[in-house]
């Protein structure tokens, strides 16, 4: 295997003061030249055939006391789906164990809560534990946190928790009632104070404008970190629900909100999420080459449909994608291996991307084992000495020193 070689890009670059003006702009160009930029960025930052795999599981379903217009689970709505108890904790460990033979590395579990109640943060904590020793990476989604829950979450070893703005704050109150945008905020700064990942994205297709579908884009963007996933959710209108006759949003509409998602956050996973039942190949495929690079597989995702694992399998073969590994997803968390660089080593001619004394800033995809960063040479570059045998996990651990690039070769 070999290092994939990309042109390097600033980690300055990255930007929380987006204007939604800027970002309207984004969606009116050309769909090629929008899809063009896109995966431009995308390579930027990460290895374009890789997709990161996520599981779902409800482990708590229905009776939900939030009015979210587009939710079964609501129990605001007539035809919502029975209320459940939360699962035993072996059922849920047994699901994560399916979920990672079929090449997921990440389990999410979610629960159709307003909030957690104290009494059943216990469980949740062990189910969080025993999922995590498997060798997952495990989310949450349990509604509302207060500032001891998250640190809760993060203590049994909670990797990411999602909670979604929805929608652009503009929109908000035309889908949801009992819950305030705010309310929204307010999790997500416990969840970042406390140390966990975050997963924050929305739903297009409930009847919002482009502006606001840019809105809701600008709101993420302008978060005081891009969350570490961004899910975009097409829609699933479901009977029963005051959204269940929203009109189908435009497939290249769609693509455009992929593809802004990707420019605006960089370094975030895309990831499509609900709708993908009925997404043709052709549209998953223009996702992905717009930037999109993890999705949720599964028969179900929580109450609604979702592709099977052998569908998905055999869609990732005809693209020729791959599975993301637990470990690759890390790559990306470490400040100074972010970028894999050009002829000059691991980002400039000056060799490891450090010119009079910058740090060096890499991304390791797909390295060797042994040998350095990927390189014939070291680093990547094509004249100076072996690094050394510094492995994968080695360099993942390094923080390159600011007069050097700190992969232990010496011709650089």
């Amino acid at each position: 295997m070999s290092a994939v070689i990309s042109t390097p890009v600033e980690t300055s670059s990255l930007r929380h003061d987006w204007s939604r003006a800027e970002v309207e702009a984004l969606f009116e160009l050309p769909f090629t030249e929008l899809v063009f930029r896109a995966a431009g960025v995308h390579r930027a930052y990460f290895d374009p055939t890789e997709v990161q795999v996520s599981t779902l599981l409800s482990v708590k379903t229905g009776g939900c006391p939030e009015d979210c217009g587009y939710c079964p689970q609501s129990s605001h709505h007539p035809d919502s789906v029975a209320a459940t108890k939360l699962m035993d904790i072996d059922a849920v460990v047994e699901k994560a164990k399916q979920a990672k033979a079929a090449g997921a590395s990440r389990f999410c579990m979610g629960a159709a809560w307003r909030s957690p109640k104290p009494r059943d943060m216990p469980k949740v904590a062990e189910m969080i534990r025993e999922v995590k020793a498997l060798g997952l990476e495990t989310c949450a989604t349990l509604g509302m946190l207060s500032e001891e829950q998250a640190k809760e979450l993060k203590n049994a070893g909670l990797d990411y928790y999602n909670h979604n703005l929805d929608t652009d704050p503009e929109y908000y109150d035309q889908i949801i009632h009992t819950r305030t945008v705010q309310d929204r905020f307010d999790t997500l700064e416990h969840v970042r104070d406390a140390g966990l990942k975050t997963c924050c994205g929305g739903i297009v297709g409930m009847g919002e404008t482009r502006r606001q579908r840019a809105g809701l884009l600008v709101t993420l963007a302008n978060l005081p970190a891009h969350p570490d996933s961004v899910p975009i959710n097409r829609l699933v209108a479901v009977k029963g629900t005051p959204l269940a006759n929203a009109p189908a949003l435009d497939p290249f509409e769609f693509v455009r909100t992929i593809a802004v998602a990707r420019i605006l956050m960089p370094k975030s996973m895309v990831r499509l999420s609900a709708g993908r039942e009925t997404m043709s190949d052709e549209l998953q495929a223009l996702c992905f080459t717009a930037g999109a690079n993890s999705i949720f597989h599964g028969e179900k995702l929580l109450t609604t449909g979702n592709p099977d694992t052998e569908y998905d399998r055999a869609l990732f073969q005809r693209l020729g994608l791959r599975p993301m590994s637990v470990q690759e997803t890390h790559l990306n968390d470490l400040p100074g291996l972010t970028i894999v660089g050009n002829d000059g080593g691991c980002g400039s001619s000056g060799g490891c991307g450090c010119s009079g004394g910058q740090t060096a800033t890499l991304t390791i995809v797909n390295a060797p084992a042994e040998g350095g960063c990927g390189g014939g040479g070291g680093c990547g570059c094509s004249s100076g000495a072996p690094a050394g045998g510094v492995t994968l996990a080695d360099a993942m651990a390094q923080r390159q020193p600011e007069d050097g690039c700190g992969c232990g070769c010496s011709g650089c």
